[in-house]
């Protein structure tokens, strides 16, 4: 009875725990890094000169300021390609800078013009994840860098990038569970429609990746995981399990946003635009664990028979 008794009192207090997840309160500002030491949004997006106006000097390009009013200087990217996950993607940026008008200019080069540190060097960028007091002793002792062209891996330069994930035009998120992807189909104009376990799946966690469409497919961008203006917090907006269920026999295909869990605002950590908190104090959290599966079904609960959902 007493083993009964102790049972029901952690599964309440666990109930309780996972319940206070959609009232996450920032104490600090929600742009937290990006605000560039105090410069705030005109260190990326400056209102007068581009980049000359961040005191960059404008080598190549003629576009600084033309998209987004982007500050920074981007032409020393311009035609580079790229070798992600151990070089097997590669991703060539276009030579047309910023008016380019492809999902890689937005979803990637604009990024690399402050995080590539090899080609292309941020003034303000000190290489060091700003979270690090954050973050759970798991995550060991050494600073975690932000540079994805200088990150002290061996050889340094273009070998820094194989660490990382794919991005880019070649880099499609999968459909099928034979390419260890969700149950899912893609609409021809590149967006994904659920089938029933992925459908089951956002209604336990949701589906927050905003994918770019390329050549008919859903490609991966940096922005497709990261929301640049919000670090700490991501805002849901409750989807009833009836609606994604329409949506996965429909032939509608997924929106960046839909999610199950209740309506409010989740931690999150490194601008992940979804509930993603490796400082939660649940060690059996698998919140993390959950963002990487939206596009990597093979790996979830739903598609291996699992019944758990997602744990704060």
């Amino acid at each position: 009875m007493k083993r009964i008794a102790s049972i029901a009192i952690m599964l309440l207090a666990t109930a309780g725990f996972a319940a206070a997840q959609n009232n996450a309160a920032p104490a600090n500002d929600v742009l937290g890094a990006h605000l560039n030491y105090g410069r705030g949004c005109a260190g990326c997006h400056a209102p007068h000169s581009g980049s000359l106006g961040n005191g960059k000097a404008q080598t190549q390009g003629t576009d600084t300021g033309s998209q987004a009013l982007w500050g920074e200087d981007a032409s020393p990217l311009y035609n580079q390609t790229y070798a992600f996950g151990a070089a097997k993607y590669t991703e060539t940026l276009p030579g047309g800078g910023l008016n380019a008008g492809t999902p890689d200019v937005s979803g990637i080069l604009m990024c690399l013009s402050c995080h590539d540190g090899n080609l292309a060097r941020g003034a303000m960028m000190k290489n060091k994840v700003y979270e690090t007091s954050l973050l759970p002793n798991t995550y060991g002792t050494n600073p975690i860098p932000t540079l994805i062209g200088n990150n002290g891996t061996s050889g340094g330069g273009a070998a820094s990038y194989l660490t990382d994930h794919p991005v880019g035009t070649n880099a499609i998120i999968p459909c099928g569970i034979a390419n260890h992807g969700w149950d899912c189909t893609v609409s021809a104009s590149g967006g994904i429609i659920p089938g029933p376990m992925m459908a089951q799946f956002i209604n336990n966690y949701g589906f927050f990746v905003s994918p770019s469409a390329v050549n008919n497919q859903p490609a991966v961008m940096c922005s497709t995981c990261h929301n640049q203006h919000l670090m700490n917090v991501v805002a849901v907006s409750n989807s009833t399990p009836a609606a994604i269920n329409l949506l996965a026999t429909n032939g509608t295909a997924l929106k960046s946003g839909i999610s199950g869990l209740p309506a409010g605002n989740y931690a999150t950590m490194f601008f992940i635009r979804a509930p993603y908190n490796p400082a939660d104090a649940n060690i059996y959290t698998n919140q993390t664990a959950q963002f990487c599966r939206q596009c990597h079904g093979g790996e979830s609960n739903e598609l291996n028979g699992g019944t758990a959902g997602t744990v704060f």
